[in-house]
């Protein structure tokens, strides 16, 4: 946690107050694997639509452009017709999405 807050990849809840034991939704992760890659330098700047999901209301604010960026890279893609945004990201998620990941940035 001080590693990732150093560096900008996480600020927790607010206050200095952090859930390290806390499950991660899907919005969360896009944020903190965006978050590492602009630590990376890599070009975060592209975007999808991503109001064709029937739960694209229910992003929230602070992660629509990490969901966004995370969704056009292909890195989360929905399930069916939903992001499931505030869901919790299960194991097997996670794997995909990271393998997704350093598939596109290997260096």
């Amino acid at each position: 946690v001080t590693w990732a807050t150093a560096n900008k990849i996480v600020s927790g809840y607010g206050n200095g107050k952090f859930g390290p034991n806390d499950s991660i939704t899907r919005e969360q992760m896009a944020l903190i694997l965006m978050n590492y890659a602009k630590f990376k330098g890599y070009d975060v700047s592209a975007r999808a639509v991503l109001s064709g999901f029937d739960d694209a209301a229910s992003v929230s604010g602070w992660a629509l452009d990490a969901l966004s960026w995370a969704n056009t890279k292909g890195f989360i893609q929905g399930s069916g017709n939903k992001l499931m945004p505030g869901g919790n990201a299960e194991r097997c998620q996670v794997a995909a999405i990271l393998q997704r990941f350093a598939g596109m940035y290997n260096d």
